[in-house]
């Protein structure tokens, strides 16, 4: 009972976690094979695509690799230097957005929901695609996309602008935010969502059988209504920011 829930928890830690700083730097400039599903096949040897990742992203290993290990306070000072290292990599990419953007002439909402929006997006579609890839059902997979976009509204501008509006009010000016086209950009976010939430219900139905997977062609024809509907998106709010379309 409590005795194999407790080696059970060891033996978890002891395969996910690491043990010194040595191990992750060992571990962040060897070149690795990828991820082989058949547990019984022989030692893989690292492919030109292995070794070509390996040297793109030889920086953010390295980087990350200065996180304490997991054993350290029971991973508790991981899990509290990775949300700081999250953070500020998060301002990097968004001052750095904003810069590229400036630099190549365009505004500020566009850049936004463009790059900004893209690059901190990726990271969910990954995360997306394994728990699709190894769940039973599509709760996770799904159910990350709201999760990820309801942690950046509430918390993400919540707590933004909490702490703006404190600080004007500190020093006795008032905390005014221009909303700009938000609300044309909004109406047609709301209304694209109402269109994949009918996609998504018509595929649960016997036609299908399910959100995710079922025959090629459904599947292509999904992942490329669901693209159109975000190049429109961009397309729409970018006309309507540059005054090339009327807005509301």
């Amino acid at each position: 009972g409590v005795v194999d829930k407790l080696l059970k928890k060891a033996n978890t830690s002891l395969v996910v976690g690491t043990s010194s700083w040595r191990e992750q730097f060992a571990e962040a400039i060897t070149v690795s094979p990828g991820d082989d599903e058949e547990v019984d096949a022989e030692e893989k040897l690292p492919s030109c695509s292995d070794y070509v990742m390996h040297f793109l992203t030889l920086f953010w290993k390295v980087l990350f690799a200065l996180i304490p290990p997991t054993d350290y306070w029971g991973g508790w000072a991981c899990f509290a230097s990775s949300i700081i290292m999250i953070g500020i990599l998060t301002a990097f990419i968004g001052d750095l957005a904003a810069a590229f953007g400036c630099s190549i002439g365009l505004k500020d909402s566009i850049t936004a929901i463009s790059f900004v929006a893209l690059g901190t997006s990726v990271p969910d579609t990954f995360a997306s695609k394994v728990a699709a890839m190894n769940d039973k059902y599509a709760d996770s997979s799904i159910g990350n996309v709201t999760g990820s976009n309801a942690v950046n509204v509430f918390l993400g501008i919540g707590i933004a602008w909490t702490i703006a509006a404190v600080y004007h009010a500190a020093i006795g000016e008032p905390f005014v935010v221009d909303p700009g086209t938000l609300a044309f950009s909004v109406t047609l976010f709301c209304i694209e969502a109402v269109f994949c939430i009918a996609v998504l219900m018509f595929r649960r139905t016997r036609f299908v059988g399910g959100e995710l997977g079922g025959a090629k062609r459904g599947r292509m024809l999904t992942a490329v209504f669901f693209t159109f509907l975000w190049v429109f998106y961009i397309v729409m709010s970018a006309m309507v920011a540059y005054c090339y379309v009327p807005g509301f």
